[in-house]
């Protein structure tokens, strides 16, 4: 694939927040209280997370992008510095008000970009209400289950969000991610290329903003699965959250 300028796009994003907190160490020893490791920390690297991180892989991509978010949610990892294996992760999940519209959107944006990990920002009815009113490409990444209430966006889940399904939409709106396996759309497989997996942190956030930016500029689903997948084989190349750049993608 030859290299090509970056197109620029206005996005509007809508999602849950969240910091990505990566505390590097080492353990050396088990602790005498308990058999548990001890864990030294180090240095420490604050990333986004969550929409965040989509919001950044669209940037990276020369998307302007537009963020609207609910409460921002924070996860601590904690990385063994030698072998790069997490040793636990916290989590501190906030509940967010879903988020509503009292003005029409601006007719400013070439596609809108849903990041719904279900923190609450992002409603059933707040989608439903965009289907109605706008008329750009939607893409949602989801752990929804009453996906045929969400006809009408892009709808991009992974495997276990897909065996959890309550009601499909129609197969041309469904694009499923199975990891080094590959995406599947409307009976149509594209398959992963092989690369050396680091860390799968991102990878789905690096999917759903490659898959974006591809759509916009070919207008082809099949060319913007295939470009999202090259996209999230370059993020599970590297530790933690990473937004690849167009160079690294062709």
């Amino acid at each position: 694939m030859d290299t090509q300028p970056l197109k620029k796009f206005k996005i509007l994003l809508i999602g849950d927040a969240c910091i990505d907190i990566y505390v590097y160490g080492a353990v050396r020893r088990i602790s005498p209280e308990a058999p548990v490791p001890v864990f030294e920390p180090i240095n420490e690297l604050v990333k986004g997370g969550m929409a965040n991180n989509v919001c950044k892989n669209l940037e990276t991509l020369g998307c302007s992008v537009d963020f609207l978010h609910g409460l921002v949610s924070k996860k601590t990892r904690l990385v063994d510095q030698h072998s790069k294996q997490h040793v636990i992760r916290i989590d501190e999940d906030v509940e967010s008000d879903p988020l509503s519209f009292d003005t029409d959107i601006p007719s400013i944006y070439d596609a809108i970009v849903i990041s719904d990990y279900n923190k609450g920002t992002v409603s059933y009815e707040l989608i439903e209400e965009l289907l109605h009113t706008v008329d750009i490409p939607i893409f949602i990444d989801t752990k929804k289950t009453d996906l045929a209430r969400l006809n009408g966006c892009y709808i991009k889940i992974n495997a276990l969000e897909y065996s959890l399904i309550k009601t499909m939409p129609d197969p041309d709106w469904l694009i499923v991610t199975r990891g080094e396996k590959g995406a599947e759309w409307n009976g149509w497989q594209s398959v992963a290329s092989r690369v050396e997996i680091t860390d799968v942190t991102g990878a789905g956030d690096t999917f759903l903003a490659a898959l974006c930016y591809q759509f916009l500029t070919s207008r082809d689903m099949r060319q913007a699965i295939e470009f999202a997948n090259l996209a999230a084989g370059v993020t599970v190349q590297h530790l933690g959250v990473y937004s690849p750049t167009l160079e690294e993608i062709q």
